[in-house]
């Protein structure tokens, strides 16, 4: 790698490799050791081609889920399979991954900003801004940034748009899926939630069992399914379908309404 290798988002890729080491290495406790993190389907990452991929979860805290993709993603290419044992798998990263994420979060301090450099492809919500409601059309520039990004590598996205469980996909991500055509892999976490705050930088909970289900590529037909059957495979391979709230415990249901309520007026 030259020195001063940049990426497409002009990024060099020598701050980016020793970003995500520094991080790889803080974190790499909150997930096996204060908590233990049981994953399944990471054999599915080895197969993967170099780019064009796209990553689509549920979304639990703003930061801890995509750092355990990251976790995981990395431990899978160096030949670990379903652990994340022994961090040295972050010495040598895959660099060509990124998340997107919201602007204005990613813009809120300094710590999110070093955080962006680490591949955040930052988007303007369409739905809401500085905590309020609002209706904009969507920027073409930022799709077209997930499109460069898909075309230099992989793509982690969270179609919701939000931390609050059972809400709508976001059709944008839909669309995106029409125009690239990238293989689609869902990954399905729970955990997350009540092992961290709601922006996933502080342990909240220890001895939680965390769990990441990587699955197959969705069979999508690009040219041929609507936007509409489209979102609604996104839903029912992510488990955010309302069909899947028949099966959790009225206990589970009753907890994650209160945290709603609770969390009502927090910005996302």
């Amino acid at each position: 790698m030259g020195l001063f290798k940049r990426n497409p988002f002009g990024h060099i890729l020598l701050i980016k490799k020793w970003l995500i080491r520094i991080f790889g290495l803080l974190t790499h406790r909150r997930y096996r050791g204060f908590n233990e993190l049981k994953i399944e389907g990471s054999e599915i990452i080895k197969n993967l081609p170099h780019n064009n991929v796209l990553f689509v979860s549920n979304h639990q805290t703003y930061f801890a889920d995509v750092v355990a993709m990251f976790h995981v993603f990395n431990a899978s290419l160096s030949g670990r399979v379903d652990s994340i044992k022994n961090v040295g798998y972050i010495w040598q990263p895959k660099l060509n991954v990124y998340y997107v994420a919201a602007k204005e979060t990613m813009q809120a301090g300094l710590l999110t900003r070093i955080m962006a450099y680490a591949g955040a492809i930052s988007v303007e919500r369409t739905w809401r801004a500085k905590g309020q409601q609002v209706q904009r059309e969507v920027n073409l520039n930022d799709t077209q940034s997930i499109g460069i990004a898909l075309e230099d590598g992989w793509v982690i996205t969270f179609p919701q748009g939000t931390t609050k469980p059972f809400k709508p996909i976001r059709k944008g991500t839909a669309h995106i899926i029409k125009q690239y055509k990238p293989i689609v892999i869902p990954v399905v976490i729970d955990g997350f939630r009540r092992s961290f705050d709601k922006k996933g930088l502080r342990i909240k909970k220890r001895g939680i069992l965390q769990s990441f289900q990587i699955k197959e590529p969705l069979d999508i037909d690009y040219d041929n399914e609507s936007v509409e059957e489209i979102v609604k495979k996104l839903e029912y391979a992510i488990e955010q379908h309302t069909s899947f709230l028949k099966v959790i415990p009225t206990e589970e249901l009753d907890a994650i309404e209160k945290l709603n309520e609770q969390r009502s007026w927090e910005q996302y």
